[in-house]
This record gives C-alpha cells, structure tokens and sequence, in this order.
C-alpha cells in the first residue's frame, strides 16, 4: 500500500485566442506528479466548451491529434486525478462540465469534502440525479443551484463554499470568466502567475507555472475567490474576500514531505529546502554510524541529502528509478516470482555493497515496500541498513484527499519504532517527531494523520459510496 496523490488542476486566460489546449498540457505534463490515473481538457472558445478525457497518463491520453483537433480558445482548464473518492473510472474524469438555465461551467477540483456524503445525500433527497461517484460533481451541483439564485457564478460559488467542509482548490471556467477558489483553511495549495503576454495561468504548484513560461504572481489565500475576465484585450482581475481569515490556516504538511514537486515553492515553502532540513532533523534525532547515505527517488533524495549534510556521512546515488511506468504498467498479478519493486527501482550496488547504508524514505504505510527496498539493498552487499523517515509515523484517517482511510493497515499503530525496525528487516528505524513538523512547513499546519488532531469535525459517514460497492458486500446505509 503506496500513499496517493490527490489530484492537480491548472487552468488558463488570455486576452487572444491561441493554442489554448497544448498550453494546459504542458501545465499537466508538470503536474503529472499528482495523479497517474485519468486526466482531461476542457477549452472555452467564445462560450463553446470542447473537451477530452479519459484513463491514462497525460502524454497517452492526449495525442497529436486529439491536440490537434481542439480549437483555438481564450481560456482552458485541466485536471490529472488519483481517486481518494469515486472510482477510478472514466466517468470520474474531470474537468467536469455542467450545462444550466444560466449558461456553462466546467470545475476541477484537488481535495476532499468531509461532509461530502451528508451533502450528497441531501441532493438526492431532493431530486437531485449523479452521473459520478466524484465529490467534485457534489460541489459542481451546489454551485449550479445557487447560481440560480446569485447574480454572478462567483457570487454563486462564494454561497457554495458556506456549505462545504473540507479541502478545496478549484479552478472554475465560465463562459467568460477563470475562477480560481481555495478552501478557507488552504489545506490544498493553488497559485498563479502570468506570462510575457499577458495570459493568466493558474495551477496546484508553481513548477507547472514555470514550464509554461508564466512567472508566479502569488497563493490563493485561504478562503479567497479570485475572478479573471477577458475583456478588450486585457485580463482583468477581481476577488471575493470574504471567507478570508473566516478559518485556522491548516496546509497539508504531506505536501511539503511528499506530494509536491521538489522544485515548487507552495505558500512561500520551498519544497526542496523543507525536505532538507527534515533530512537534517533526522541526523541529530535519529544518528546512525554509517558509510553511505541515499534516498528512496524521489522525495526521499532531498532529505538524503540533508540527512547527509548534517551527519557528515557521504551521500550517494543508491536507487534508481524506472521513469517509464505509469499506472498502465501490467502487473505480474499472482506471480510470486516478479517482484514490481524491482521493476521499479533498481540498486546501485558499487554505491552499497560491504556499508553501512542510511536509508530516507518520506513515510512507511503498510510496510511492504519498505521491506522489499531493505530486502534489495541486502541481496546487493549492504552490512547493515538504517531507515530513517522524513515524517512521523501514519497513526490516523485523512479526510482531506490523502489516500488514508483507514487505521486497519497502518503499519505503526500500536508497534514501536524496533518493533517495525524488524518487520522491515532494518537494523534500525527513525521517523520524523512531530513537534518538528512546523519548521518544514510553517505555522497553520495539518497534521491530523500523525498526531489525531483534526481541523474539522470527522465525518459521521467514512464509507466509499454505495455505487461502488458490490451488493454482496454493502452495508445497510441510515
């Protein structure tokens, strides 16, 4: 059991028309990071909405001529997605479009609603039909419905938000106008920036920003709607504030130890420094005599290398991983005699054989993985091997769109650090204290998978949805 990503959004205005559709797949090559499973294109040419999505790896999914066949289009949005909620099929892709009595809206959504099923229920009760088990289509339904009532699509999302729970980023496309929006606790992050011509850009981390020559302007607040509009020739910009500050700042740390691209800078966080200084933090917490130093790629490498630094034990290259698997990637299924970790990393054995080996690694779920690493690195000459992990131990549920839903599979509940240390087959184990978490991502912090302490009321109803369950297996539902 591997921790998922949730999903990345990106989205597009311009003050001209132009190559809207592969200007969002560059975006979302960048973003591929944050979901492998499905991703999709929605480009807005003068009120006219034409899509594509589907299963699959941004470069499979859109080719040179479904490219090719979008036209060209002042404003886009784009989505890649790992499933926390709805199944991982093709009718869960998004950007999910809508169709209403005042006019179109295609969303993309990264998080998870904590109440999305309480709100989801009360939808169906009163009429309300779901084509997706997404919590995304719930939000894209609430919005609608208050549109009916509000004099803008923005005013319509900021009625929306009262009634949500839970983490949100979403970038919004109108007819005429890019929304982007941010949960009043930021749990997810989302930026934007613009480029020499004038174009918006906006997406989950600043690294798709820089690979479509855009230049980061700044965050989403927390709880802030923000509004662009094309208009003769110039993008203008308006807010909704008034959710601001309404919250505790919580930002999901897990995106610093883990989810985000080394290079991004989220909420003024520089990922790549974070992760070093954690790596630091583990060398005076957790010490080990050692000859050699490497990381698990590819989030592990940069506390390697601050594990590294602080210890004054070399650090070396001592995994590497196969950059051409994607989710497409056939498993053996039940033959016993393939092992996928060595399809996927492979170890340098001049780096480890006859050392003393430190090991970084971003977390230990189940403990499978770790254990086959540690089982590699053995059958490769390393003496001994120390695992350090560069956050604390998973003890609990996430309900903001970490792929955690349960305390049935977590390694470290009720074990100890030696305990697992010989599950895993390592000389020794180290995590992350917590009470050390601010110093990778600030103040304002998530945390509640380590330490319990949830932002939010947890949901009354933790159960994936009924659709996606067999009728063998469902539980009576109140």
């Amino acid at each position: 059991m591997a921790i998922h990503e949730e999903c990345g959004v990106f989205g597009m205005i311009s003050p001209e028309p132009g190559d809207a559709a592969r200007l969002v797949y560059y975006g979302l090559y960048a973003l591929q990071h944050r979901g492998q499973e499905s991703c999709g294109i929605v480009v807005g040419d003068d009120g006219i909405f034409f899509s594509h999505k589907d299963i699959g790896l941004v470069s499979d999914v859109f080719t040179p001529p479904i490219l090719s066949s979008f036209p060209e289009g002042t404003m886009a949005v784009g989505h890649v997605r790992y499933a926390t909620m709805g199944a991982g099929s093709r009718t869960n892709c998004q950007p999910i479009e809508v169709n209403h009595v005042k006019g179109r809206m295609a969303i993309a959504h990264n998080g998870n609603l904590s109440n999305a099923a309480e709100l989801r229920r009360d939808l169906e009760l009163s009429g309300a039909i779901f084509h997706t088990t997404s919590d995304t289509e719930t939000i894209a339904y609430i919005v609608t419905r208050e549109r009916l009532r509000t004099p803008s699509i923005e005013c319509a999302l900021s009625a929306a938000m009262h009634q949500f729970e839970g983490a949100y980023s979403l970038v919004l496309m109108s007819p005429q106008k890019l929304i982007l929006a941010r949960d009043p606790r930021g749990f997810r992050p989302l930026c934007y920036g613009r480029t020499a011509d004038g174009t918006v850009v906006a997406a989950s981390e600043s690294c798709a920003l820089t690979a479509v020559g855009a230049s980061l302007v700044r965050d989403v607040d927390p709880g802030e709607i923000l509004v662009f509009r094309s208009e003769g020739g110039e993008v203008r910009q308006t807010s909704i504030r008034e959710h601001c500050g309404k919250a505790p700042r919580r930002f999901c740390v897990f995106e610093t130890i883990y989810f985000a691209r080394p290079d991004s800078v989220l909420d003024g966080v520089s990922i790549h420094r974070a992760r070093r200084t954690a790596g630091r933090i583990l060398a005076a917490a957790h010490p080990a005599d050692a000859d050699v130093v490497i990381g698990v790629p590819d989030s592990g490498l940069d506390a390697a290398l601050g594990f590294s630094e602080a210890s004054r034990i070399p650090y070396g290259i001592g995994l590497i991983k196969n950059k051409y698997i994607g989710r497409t990637f056939i498993s053996p299924g039940q033959d016993k005699r393939i092992d996928q970790v060595k399809i996927k990393l492979a170890v340098v054995e001049d780096t480890v054989r006859d050392k003393r080996v430190v090991l970084l690694d971003d977390s230990i779920v189940r403990g499978t993985t770790s254990g086959r690493i540690v089982r590699l690195l053995r059958e490769a000459g390393a003496r001994e091997v120390h695992m350090r992990v560069s956050a604390p131990p998973f003890l609990n549920p996430c309900y903001y769109g970490t792929d955690i839903d349960s305390r049935d599979n977590l390694i470290a509940c009720g074990r100890t650090e030696e305990e697992i240390a010989r599950i895993i087959g390592a000389e020794s184990l180290g995590y992350l204290p917590p009470d050390r978490l601010p110093e990778l991502g600030g103040d304002g912090i998530c945390t509640a998978c380590f330490t319990g302490d949830y932002p939010t009321a947890i949901p009354a109803d933790t159960r994936k949805d009924r659709f996606e369950a067999k009728i063998s297996r469902k539980e009576e539902r109140p």
